[in-house]
């Protein structure tokens, strides 16, 4: 194969196909230079956002190589046009995604949704704690680790030794019972 400069797309792409030893590293990271840019500005003009450009090109570079690896992009001459039509397709699909997510925030985060706090609002440390005593260890350790550790429910299920999912339920209920404890401490003062 020539240098990876002077090779042409079609080249370069059977050389990733080939997984020739040296020559497919080479060819993988000439076939990023020339297309990343391109892909980017494609994202630019259609996405209107440079950071979601920066991700399709990345997404589309990923998926390009991942393919000519595999041997599954029929015609490596047409690189090019694959690499077209996948950005193509990945462009139209994030702004279906970006519309949905915008569509259900609508829906379901009205304005006026979440009340403020109250101006003279203060966190009493003293009666929190005291409800978090009054929870069980597993129950205070769910709620510790989600709130002050900020784990995830899988990362916190793994650390207990129990489900995702039923970290959630756990989670759910502690805080039903943290609620009924503060408010009703509240409600004595």
């Amino acid at each position: 194969m020539q240098p990876a400069i002077d090779a042409s797309d079609g080249e370069l792409a059977r050389a990733v196909v080939a997984r020739a030893p040296g020559a497919s590293d080479a060819a993988e990271s000439e076939l990023y230079r020339r297309f990343a840019p391109r892909v980017r500005l494609y994202g630019l003009r259609h996405l209107r956002d440079e950071e979601s450009a920066r991700d399709l090109a990345q997404q589309v570079m990923l998926l390009m190589i991942e393919k000519l690896r595999r041997g599954d992009v029929r015609d490596p001459d047409q690189i090019a046009s694959f690499v077209l039509g996948t950005s193509r397709t990945m462009a139209i699909a994030a702004r279906r995604t970006a519309a949905r997510r915008e569509r259900l925030r609508e829906a379901f985060l009205a304005p006026g949704a979440f009340a403020a706090p109250d101006a003279g609002a203060t966190l009493d440390l003293d009666r929190l704690e005291h409800c978090l005593a009054q929870l069980g260890d597993r129950e205070r350790s769910v709620v510790l680790l989600t709130f002050y550790a900020e784990s995830s429910a899988a990362a916190a299920g793994a650390d207990l030794g129990v489900s995702e999912g039923n970290v959630r339920v756990i989670r759910h209920r502690a805080l039903a019972k943290l609620r009924a404890c503060v408010l009703a401490e509240r409600q004595a003062s």
